[in-house]
């Protein structure tokens, strides 16, 4: 048996469509069952943000900051092509394409089943998810494809450093182009709160704990102790999510598979897209691959916060950012089967 059959996914991750198809309906029975209490939980706000949703996306987003590791960019001058890749894929395409898609779907294609007036958040949900690129699940994919760890980890890390910087205009152009009102002081404010502190605080914590205890000790001891921790926090916020979205979907069944049709297609097409253009760049599979999944995938932890700061909790964009979570893992555990079947 090769090494390659003998790779796996973990039981949660393996399995995290079925965990979220479950809080999405104890997530929905608790909407209408307990409507009131639901409602009181929702309204627990401080300038637009909704306080359980952000303790719960802070503790996912936290755990996934502490494995960067920015010293290893340095790194980056030795095989430079394989991040050139990356950031052209995640930045200056796919947030595009995520775009195109959704006006296509949402504003054309669905007319029949979409109120026009709601069109607009939805495809800025879409928006919001595509300018995202995964910085967690990829290590998982990137594992699963025979992916340079390594060089995945210095991938994640420019990603995350370029979030900084070019998340918010980005998401502003593209809402701007789709006639949203953008206010660009909560889009700043949800970067900061979900990217920049948890980001320093990850950086911060590992230096302390590294430092005191070892990276041997950090990586194997410490860093899987908070894997529960965001597991936990992940569930708890879809059933929230859900729970605060259960009449709207109540009386529209269908918005789910209509919402997941677009992503779906996009996934896909931006997987092409990477996997063909490093090919023609004859980056090696350990490189191309996860450079691939980088683009396929999204950081839908930060996707679900900025949809909910911008436009709130019982909002269509944010039904779509969860949507994006219940078919992610399907979709791409189909990549990552095609990857394996073209691998050079």
């Amino acid at each position: 048996m090769n090494n390659q059959e003998t790779k796996s996914i973990g039981f949660f991750e393996k399995y995290l469509t079925i965990w979220v198809a479950l809080c999405i309906a104890t997530g929905i029975l608790l909407g209408n069952i307990a409507e009131s209490q639901m409602n009181a939980l929702s309204k627990m706000e401080i300038y637009q943000v909704n306080l359980p949703i952000a303790i719960l996306i802070w503790l996912m987003i936290y755990p996934m900051m502490l494995q960067i590791d920015f010293s290893s960019i340095r790194n980056i001058r030795k095989r430079p092509k394989g991040i050139i890749l990356t950031v052209i894929i995640n930045w200056v395409i796919k947030p595009f394409t995520m775009a195109f898609f959704a006006w296509i779907f949402f504003d054309k294609l669905y007319n029949a089943w979409i109120d026009p007036s709601l069109a607009g958040e939805y495809i800025a949900g879409a928006i919001i998810l595509g300018a995202a690129p995964c910085t967690a699940m990829v290590f998982v994919w990137s594992y699963l494809t025979d992916g340079d760890p390594n060089y995945t980890l210095v991938q994640v890390s420019v990603n995350d450093l370029i979030i900084l910087v070019a998340f918010v205009p980005i998401v502003g152009l593209l809402l701007g182009i789709t006639d949203i009102s953008i206010p660009y002081d909560t889009l700043v404010s949800s970067v900061v709160i979900f990217v920049v502190i948890p980001l320093i605080a990850g950086w911060l914590s590992q230096f302390w704990l590294v430092r005191s205890h070892g990276r041997d000790w950090f990586e194997k001891s410490f860093l899987p102790k908070f894997k529960p921790v965001s597991v936990i926090a992940l569930l708890a916020t879809l059933i929230l999510l859900f729970a605060f979205q259960g009449q709207n979907i109540t009386n529209n069944p269908l918005i789910i598979l209509l919402v997941a049709i677009p992503l779906v297609i996009q996934t896909y097409f931006i997987f092409f897209i990477a996997w063909f253009a490093g090919r023609k760049m004859n980056l090696p599979h350990p490189i191309c691959a996860p450079a691939a999944m980088i683009g396929a995938s999204n950081f839908f932890e930060l996707a679900v916060a900025v949809a909910i700061a911008l436009f709130g909790l019982h909002s269509p964009a944010a039904l779509v950012t969860v949507v994006g979570v219940l078919v992610e893992v399907p979709v791409m555990l189909s990549l990552v089967a095609l990857a394996n079947k073209w691998k050079y």
